[in-house]
């Protein structure tokens, strides 16, 4: 099928170029276009009742639907917010600050977790175990060791790095080994979310998982979630008023130490007024995903067959500055929607980032390691590498 077709206004706003960044910033659907427009027609439609309309009608479809994406059989565990920051933030301040909180977690984390583990590490407020992912065949292993030898308070990992497209194995493995029944588990799903096939049944009464709609949900920012554990109770510091939307005109507890409310499903982790135009937008994208019969499966076998081509063409090039030695997960059953390239040194890998730019081959890079990711706008006509023959 011509995936082509759902994304004309993107690409003819970036014909004659080759983007492939759609691990950062993946096109979006036309369909995106008409859900913006809709939420501006609903908000004049219903102005004050807007929000009873939202949670009424829009939530509890993503919610579904998303359930259904990661088969945790729980809908309302679901809970929306603008960043995954917002959301890391909130489970973060269920710990006692008067206690220090020990972290297990990685080297490979997106910033809105390691920046600000970081920054708490700093102030004496947690104690963050680091385990590096690579040698990647041995993670595993290492990382249920170190949490097995530290106990901790907060495991967080990913299930696809960022910084090299690692697909962690057997994440329900991991899971299983954490014995403390009072340890929290999160587990960032951004880069697997609607990229590779992940049933979470099986731990959905144990994990946090955070996603949103940037990468490979096509519905652009503002519009992420989490999975909150069944049976959660939980109450996070940091919270706000959508976290007892339902229970806003009810008389508020007067006695007792635990005054503020929360609502008894994933809603307790919610936030406060956001722009749902990126929910619409969402809903707007797993609405065609369905129509089209566009599983993740679907999704992943196109892209793992175009990751294929373009390597067997880079390969084929005399003249490439990209070898099979520098790519950083060999094995594609291993491997997220995106290709990792090793450089020796971070000025290398900017000089051809930019070289490839100046030929309108669209990529981005961390560090020494260049990302070329891959989407359904994709086609084998699409990847043209022969500018590369000069590099």
């Amino acid at each position: 099928m011509a995936y082509q077709q759902f994304y004309k206004g993107f690409l003819t706003a970036n014909a004659n170029k080759q983007h492939y960044a759609c691990h950062s910033h993946y096109f979006w659907p036309d369909c995106t276009r008409d859900a913006m427009l809709q939420y501006w027609d609903d908000s004049a439609k219903y102005v004050d009742h807007k929000w009873t309309y939202f949670f009424e009608t829009l939530v509890p479809e993503l919610q579904q639907r998303i359930s259904a994406i990661l088969n945790t059989q729980a809908p309302q565990q679901i809970v929306f917010a603008p960043n995954t920051h917002e959301l890391v933030f909130r489970i973060l301040s269920c710990f006692n600050p008067k206690k220090v909180t020990t972290v297990v977690s990685t080297d490979s984390e997106f910033h809105s977790f390691q920046r600000q583990a970081s920054r708490l590490q700093e102030e004496g407020t947690i104690n963050l175990i680091t385990v590096p992912t690579q040698p990647f065949c041995s993670f595993n292993e290492r990382f249920k060791n170190a949490i097995a030898t530290h106990n901790p308070d907060l495991v967080f990992f990913s299930h696809v790095f960022f910084n090299s497209g690692y697909v962690v194995q057997d994440v329900n493995d991991i899971v299983n080994s954490v014995t403390n029944d009072k340890a929290v588990i999160a587990i960032d799903g951004y880069h697997g979310f609607m990229a590779k096939p992940l049933d979470i049944s099986g731990i959905a009464d144990r994990v946090f998982y955070l996603a949103g709609g940037y990468k490979y949900a096509q519905a652009g920012e503002g519009a992420c979630f989490a999975h909150v554990p069944v049976g959660c109770k939980l109450r996070p510091t940091y919270t706000g008023w959508f976290a007892e939307f339902g229970a806003l005109d009810k008389p508020r507890q007067q006695a007792g130490k635990e005054v503020v409310q929360y609502s008894i499903d994933g809603m307790r982790f919610a936030g406060a007024t956001m722009d749902f135009t990126a929910l619409y937008r969402l809903r707007a994208v797993l609405r065609l995903f369905e129509e089209n019969g566009l599983t993740v499966k679907a999704i992943n076998h196109h892209v793992m067959q175009l990751q294929d081509y373009f390597l067997e063409t880079l390969f084929e090039l005399q003249h490439s500055p990209l070898t099979p030695e520098q790519l950083v997960v060999k094995d594609p059953s291993h491997r997220g929607h995106f290709l990792t390239f090793e450089l020796e040194s971070a000025d290398a890998t900017k000089a051809l980032a930019m070289a490839l730019e100046a030929r309108n081959i669209l990529t981005d890079f961390r560090g020494n390691r260049l990302r070329f990711g891959f989407g359904l706008y994709h086609t084998r006509d699409y990847i043209d590498l022969s500018l590369l023959h000069d590099l």
